[in-house]
């Protein structure tokens, strides 16, 4: 491949597979215990992997990617535990800035503040989170057909939403209100939360690259956050993700 990659990475394999088949003149390539997917798609080239679930997980993931592969910019697609009152089943959210509400080396640091960094937020790139933002309205504005009307309802959505904000990161799954409740009370401004977003972003940071964060609302972050995951990833964030992937890399051809 001449031109340098853009890499997208995914959080769930439903989401890697429904990827997959849009990728052109595939060359696979083994690092680390993952497999890289390196290709074009609508003309633009792209490398496609799995991160692997967590910080660690996908810190390896972006710096292989990066370093290795030289990919001029990330995305990271996956599903979140909503936390903000309005961010429903179903939604999509486009991170505008990452934390890890996990770090704590308080007394040393202020809490939630990367040790020797002076910051706890890390900001994306504006315009590649806008245009993932528009491409993700297109695709809502059209999930009946997308998804079906009946999979909507069988999960209880109505009217999704796109939201941009505060998305944060951890190394546990949020399973309770109680759990949730916490995060709130903290970081009121959160919209989702999730395990690997604030770990890529400290990379990217890092390397001086332009990422963003993508991520479908597969649950309340409460004590109903199990259930049907398993069959809301298949029938609707792979299929968001996958529509929303091509629908940017062909706006993106396109400009």
């Amino acid at each position: 491949m001449s031109r340098l990659p853009i890499a997208i990475v995914s959080a769930m394999h439903d989401e890697l597979r429904a990827l997959l088949p849009l990728l052109r003149d595939p060359q696979p390539v083994r690092l680390a215990g993952r497999d890289f997917h390196q290709g074009t798609v609508h003309g633009q080239p792209v490398v496609l992997v799995l991160s692997g679930i967590g910080k660690v997980a996908a810190t390896t993931t972006a710096a292989l990617l990066l370093h290795e592969f030289q990919a001029t910019e990330l995305v990271f697609t996956g599903v979140a535990g909503g936390l903000r009152r309005g961010v429903k089943v179903g939604d999509v959210v486009v991170a505008e800035q990452l934390l890890q509400h996990d770090m704590d080396a308080s007394p040393l640091f202020p809490r939630f503040e990367v040790p020797l960094t002076g910051r706890s937020r890390f900001d994306v790139h504006a315009g590649l989170a806008d245009a993932l933002a528009a491409a993700s309205q297109r695709c809502i504005d059209d999930a009946a057909a997308l998804i079906g009307s009946a999979h909507l309802l069988s999960f209880a959505i109505e009217t999704p939403l796109v939201h941009r904000g505060l998305v944060v990161s951890g190394d546990r799954f949020v399973p309770s209100v109680a759990a949730s409740d916490a995060l709130r009370q903290v970081l009121p401004d959160a919209l989702a939360v999730e395990m690997e977003g604030a770990a890529v972003a400290q990379v990217c940071a890092d390397f001086g690259r332009p990422f963003a964060v993508l991520r479908t609302i597969s649950d309340r972050a409460d004590d109903s956050a199990h259930v049907d995951f398993t069959r809301f990833i298949d029938e609707v964030a792979s299929v968001y993700t996958r529509a929303i992937v091509e629908d940017w890399l062909q706006h993106r051809v396109r400009a």
